[in-house]
């Protein structure tokens, strides 16, 4: 099947400093790819090119196989790009400024009533149809940039940290809306936020300083996330000294009189060698818990292996 996004060495600087270097993905017909970096770490002009906002330096955009700087105009009908601040006119009611952004992407004039309804009722704006988009909350007015980018029917939704600056209450709700517009759109949603890629996305791109580190399933990415270290809870903890002795502990730090987090070599059958030490000698174990490896500690890991 022909994926709707590829792009091959691409690559962009400001003056003498790479933004995105031998930049290479693709992604297909459906769901959430996360492209997930720190600030300044390629992710907008990443997008910007993708979308024939700004033009590369090198390499080749395509999407749904359309070359973008061959037939920029074709390519481009596939495409819906919400910036990271949402294209909005202020001074003009939802239903005018949606009509407007249809009338820019050369819809069917007969049809741009319909889809703007259709729009609006998905993004669950229609209550607010004839309201300034200046009067609309943060939340709103983010539901009405996702409209303007959807409301062609584009292959491909291009959203540029679309949850920034949401409340608890409109983060939810925004990521609910990204989940079902990515049932029938292929949707590639930046943000720098580790946890937010995690929930949303099937498959994650991670770049820093320009570069892809690690482009793969999330399930991939949790094989990352390996178990680091074991918290036991005894009711007579030994001396330091004697889980040492226990093979594949590297180290052990006492949390409180009860309680002991042990480092080990990445064994994982070092449970059952604390539960037999525990049974032999008396410990009295009244928890264990493994902790994997936290999501930001990934990330470093990886920036560092890649560096």
């Amino acid at each position: 099947m022909t994926s709707i996004l590829k792009t091959e060495g691409l690559s962009h600087k400001y003056s003498n400093t790479w933004a995105i270097r031998d930049i290479n993905i693709e992604i297909g017909q459906t769901g959430i790819t996360g492209l997930l970096g720190s600030n300044g770490a390629g992710k907008s002009t990443m997008m910007n090119i993708i979308c024939g906002v700004l033009h590369q330096l090198e390499g080749s955009v395509y999407i749904n196989g359309v070359n973008l700087n061959q037939e920029p105009e074709t390519a481009k009908k596939y495409i819906g790009f919400l910036p990271q601040t949402p294209p909005l006119y202020s001074d003009l009611t939802i239903d005018e400024y949606l009509s407007y952004c249809a009338e820019l992407r050369f819809m069917n004039k007969g049809s741009i009533k319909q889809a703007v309804e259709e729009v609006k009722e998905r993004c669950g704006i229609s209550h607010f149809s004839s309201r300034l988009i200046k009067n609309l909350s943060g939340g709103y007015r983010q539901r009405v940039g996702i409209a303007q980018a959807i409301i062609h029917k584009p292959k491909l939704v291009v959203l540029d940290e679309p949850t920034n600056g949401l409340d608890p209450n409109q983060l939810l709700e925004a990521r609910k809306l990204i989940k079902e517009i990515a049932q029938d759109h292929a949707v590639l949603l930046s943000s720098h936020i580790l946890s937010e890629i995690n929930l949303l996305c099937k498959d994650i791109i991670m770049i820093e300083s320009g570069k892809i580190i690690f482009s793969d399933t999330m399930d991939a990415f949790d094989n990352y996330m390996q178990p680091q270290r074991v918290i036991l809870k005894l009711e007579n903890p030994p001396m330091k000294e004697e889980i040492l002795k226990i093979p594949g502990v590297t180290g052990v730090t006492s949390l409180n009189s009860k309680e002991l987090a042990i480092e080990f070599d990445g064994d994982l059958e070092i449970s059952e060698r604390l539960v037999a030490s525990s049974v032999a000698n008396n410990w009295r174990l009244r928890e264990l818990r493994v902790e994997k490896r936290l999501l930001d500690d990934t990330f470093k890991l990886l920036s560092a292996t890649n560096s």
